[in-house]
């Protein structure tokens, strides 16, 4: 006969706990032993309930700790928590006996540094921003009708599951491609970039979509990849990022031509209902109207400067300043003119004057005469030039006499 050797590990006198004693034993161990201990470690998983919880994850490279903050500690933080952060938790250890998990009760939570993750990313964003993969103007428009849209996705996802119903409910003729790619762990960064790749390579599609549903950070780092961000950087046809909840903006983001907040809403923007494409054809036709209604205004407006009547008070109103200008001128020349004319007429008179005192007539005037020889008709001006008994002609004011020299003598007064 076989002896059982389970039978021998269990012996009646050793004492059998229920699973809700041993859990109560741990529990009691625990929070007897571990109080206000403090515990310094990376934030993953962070999840802010509605109920206004925060529940999260402390890592390091070898563990990982579940730790609960209540709503009632939440106004004392200093900062808002993220996954990535390094963080320093004072609390105490307890166990959830509904689970049969132990975590950490905070009770203060303080800032240690910058996580080794969150170090690594924002180092990767700023070595690709500085190249530019980040840059507004390269971003490509999306198609207005997209005929066939790719994701990129894991094919079991809530994801797809969302853009599928979305684009039925929504825009059923879209033809969809799907490229299944795993969407967290190491090997889901090079299949997606992969999948980008061959999109472009066969001209897959007019829109890729990539994307995922939420989760911590590590579960969104494959989105943080330097070659999915390169791949999308790269790609010839315009990408969508679906990456995580409205809250998460990853560098697949920021590379992204557009970014959707989530899966659904990706799904949303590449279709388009019947009615909205009613309404945005009708407010381009309205658009339309009221720019060729004011254009045909402004033609008339034009049109009416150039009948007979404005033709002519146009005319009037162009040639009046070059009138104002003639009749200005003409007066001015006129009283150019006439100043000049007045200037001259008053040399004229100083010359007459001067002339009229110079003439021999008014020498004459004064009873003196002008003797002149007789036959060479020569003004005799000195006893000298003339001989006795030589005939002379005297020249009086009025009428004149002839006569023979008798005589001649020095000068003499009168």
């Amino acid at each position: 006969m076989i002896n059982n050797p389970f039978e021998e590990s269990f012996p009646e006198e050793k004492k059998c706990y229920k699973v809700s004693e041993i859990t109560h034993l741990i529990k009691n161990i625990l929070e007897t032993e571990f109080k206000d201990i403090i515990i310094e470690g990376e934030i993953s998983n962070f999840r802010p309930l509605s109920t206004g919880h925060y529940y999260f994850s402390l890592k390091d490279n070898e563990a990982i700790i579940s730790v609960v903050l209540f709503k009632s500690r939440i106004p004392y933080l200093s900062f808002k928590p993220a996954d990535g952060m390094l963080v320093r938790a004072k609390g105490n250890l307890s166990v959830y006996p509904k689970r049969g998990n132990y975590q950490l009760i905070c009770e203060a939570l303080t800032q240690a540094g910058t996580g080794n993750i969150l170090a690594m990313l924002e180092e990767r964003k700023k070595k690709l921003a500085k190249e530019g993969l980040f840059d507004s103007d390269k971003k490509k428009p999306l198609p207005l009708l997209p005929s066939k849209v790719a994701v990129i996705t894991s094919p079991t996802g809530a994801a797809l599951r969302d853009i599928l119903m979305i684009l039925k409910r929504r825009h059923s003729g879209i033809n969809l491609v799907i490229l299944p790619a795993p969407v967290q762990g190491a090997d889901a960064a090079p299949v997606i970039a992969s999948q980008i790749k061959i999109a472009n390579i066969h001209n897959m599609c007019d829109v890729i979509i990539i994307g995922r549903g939420g989760g911590s950070l590590e579960d969104l780092l494959p989105f943080y990849d330097e070659a999915v961000v390169r791949s999308i950087a790269e790609s010839k046809i315009p990408v969508i990022s679906a990456v995580g909840h409205e809250t998460d903006i990853t560098l697949s983001d920021l590379a992204a031509d557009v970014r959707a907040p989530t899966p659904s809403a990706a799904a949303e923007i590449v279709s388009a209902t019947s009615d909205e494409l009613v309404t945005r054809i009708e407010e381009l036709v309205s658009k339309m109207k009221q720019s060729l209604n004011g254009r045909i205004e402004n033609i008339k407006l034009l049109l009416s400067q150039f009948k007979p009547e404005n033709l002519e008070r146009s005319f009037r109103l162009y040639i009046q300043p070059f009138l104002l200008r003639f009749d200005d001128a003409k007066e001015s020349i006129i009283l150019a003119i006439q100043i000049r004319l007045t200037n001259y007429h008053h040399k004229l008179e100083i010359l007459h004057n001067k002339i009229s005192l110079s003439s021999p007539f008014e020498i004459l005037k004064k009873g003196y005469a002008v003797i002149t020889h007789a036959k060479s008709g020569k003004i005799i001006v000195s006893q000298q030039h003339v001989a006795i008994d030589e005939d002379v002609r005297i020249k009086l004011l009025k009428g004149g006499l002839k006569a023979k020299v008798k005589e001649k003598y020095e000068d003499e007064k009168f």
